[in-house]
């Protein structure tokens, strides 16, 4: 069972896109580790009809911030994807047929208590008042907290640039718990953006769920 890779820590803003690369780099590693990748729900929306290929310039989405380490790992996984599906991309706006905008949100919730396999029983039943306790009290050993899990959602908007006009948009989301490689950036952002542009343009309206 191979080790998984230690994740950088972020560094200066300036260095978040050279670390992107880094850690899209370590996910084939990490989806080696001993934790399970979990699934993700993709939903995907468009006009029924062939989405032209050209170039396209990846921009962040409102309320996401474009100059984190986190950003810059999926807005490099939803690039690789546009090139892998024939779109090439552009280094300036001005010189793109369309532009893709890449929101973000990641947040954490409380996981379930971690359920005990161990019991233990106390007493079968004890006299006294009320007539006893009939099967005796059971309490659970090696229970307690399991961390948090975090959930992440990759948007993407296809935007022709002339006009605005949206041609092609998902959302895929994912969640593992809060250490778990799924988690971090590396193995995330090329799990959600493979998992988004899978099949291409894929069916409008319907979500699915890739394992």
């Amino acid at each position: 069972m191979p080790d998984c890779p230690t994740i950088p820590a972020p560094g200066r803003p300036g260095r978040a896109w050279a670390m992107a690369a880094a850690l899209i780099a370590t996910a084939p590693t990490l989806a080696g580790c001993a934790t399970a990748v979990p699934p993700v729900n993709v939903t995907r929306f468009h006009l029924d009809r062939a989405i032209e290929r050209g170039t396209i310039f990846v921009e962040p989405g409102p309320g996401t911030d474009g100059t984190g380490l986190e950003y810059g790992a999926y807005a490099a996984a939803v690039t690789d994807e546009l090139r892998q599906i024939g779109y090439v991309p552009a280094e300036s706006v001005a010189g793109a047929l369309y532009v893709a905008v890449v929101s973000l949100e990641r947040g954490t919730r409380a996981a379930p208590p971690k359920p005990s396999p161990v019991t233990v029983g106390l007493g079968g039943g004890t006299g006294g008042m009320g007539g006893g306790f009939g099967g005796g009290l059971t309490i659970a050993l090696g229970g307690g907290k399991r961390g948090a899990i975090t959930a992440t959602q990759l948007a993407v908007q296809l935007k022709r640039r002339a006009d605005g006009t949206v041609m092609w948009e998902g959302r895929a989301r994912m969640e593992a718990r809060e250490q778990a490689p799924a988690a971090q950036p590396g193995l995330g952002a090329a799990r959600l953006a493979g998992a988004l542009f899978g099949g291409f343009p894929g069916e409008s309206g319907k979500t699915i769920t890739v394992p």
